[in-house]
């Protein structure tokens, strides 16, 4: 009998602490699933790196979400969205400008991020309804340097966060033109990101006798998506790993849908 009681108290403290890390494991999953999708894209060197004052941002960002949005003088439409931030870990502050893409590759075509402020004000309602992140467009966000973050292991970063924006179509299917292709037409595309490096390189032009070209370095981050083109649910874009930096040259111009007849002709 005593020797049942000694095992008792024995165990009694290690229970406890097993019990104790079930509890904080338990908690563990309930606040990721607020962070549904997050993933990082550290900044890396390349070989295209001219020396060692090129530095880059790491990126903090979800997958695309999908929203309903009426936008003033558009109607109802799908819009697209990035939520991401910006971690500075090269020492000093940094002023960024940063530059988002979608280019299509099963509808080939390219798309850049517009301000739309009506959809802003859906989407922080969304992501941070308390209005801690601040979440900033493209533009407000180049307004103020970056400022530096600690290395990982002295202290928590300094992230500042923002969000692209793109109309992908109208949200109403009897109002789609079956001649045109459209963002949320897209199966497999790409986002590239640029100005949140200092990186640039110039290389000759492809035809001789041109000037060269500036190519910058970006963050390219590749996705694919399942299910219906008005499909509400964010679920069906999924993020094809790993994210890479690369040089790349600027796009000048963004191209239109192109008219289904006219790719079959």
């Amino acid at each position: 009998m005593l020797d049942c009681l000694k095992k008792v108290r024995l165990c009694t403290p290690l229970l406890l602490i097993v019990l104790g890390l079930a509890t904080i494991v338990g908690i563990m999953p309930a606040q990721g699933t607020r962070n549904f999708n997050e993933r990082e894209a550290s900044a890396q060197r390349s070989l295209l790196d001219k020396d060692n004052l090129i530095w880059a941002m790491d990126v903090r960002f979800k997958d695309p979400r999908i929203i309903k949005v009426n936008l003033p003088t558009r109607g109802d439409r799908l819009c697209w969205y990035v939520w991401y931030q910006l971690v500075n870990r090269s020492g000093k502050p940094q002023e960024v400008s940063p530059y988002f893409e979608i280019v299509t590759l099963d509808n080939p075509g390219i798309y850049r991020d517009e301000i739309l402020i009506t959809a802003e004000e859906m989407i922080r309602k969304i992501e941070d309804p308390t209005g801690y992140q601040d979440i900033k467009n493209t533009v407000m966000i180049s307004k103020f340097a970056i400022p530096a973050s600690k290395p990982v292991d002295e202290a928590f970063p300094r992230p500042i966060t923002g969000v692209a924006i793109w109309d992908a179509g109208p949200a109403d299917p009897k109002k789609r033109d079956p001649l045109y292709k459209e963002l949320a037409d897209t199966t497999r595309f790409s986002i590239f990101v640029r100005g949140i490096s200092n990186g640039a390189v110039e290389v000759d032009a492809l035809t001789p006798g041109l000037r060269q070209i500036t190519q910058y370095k970006t963050l390219q981050l590749n996705f694919k998506r399942k299910g219906d083109r008005f499909s509400l649910d964010s679920r069906d874009i999924e993020f094809v790993s790993p994210p890479q930096w690369i040089y790349r040259a600027a796009t000048r111009t963004i191209a239109k849908p192109q008219k289904i007849e006219e790719k079959q002709n």
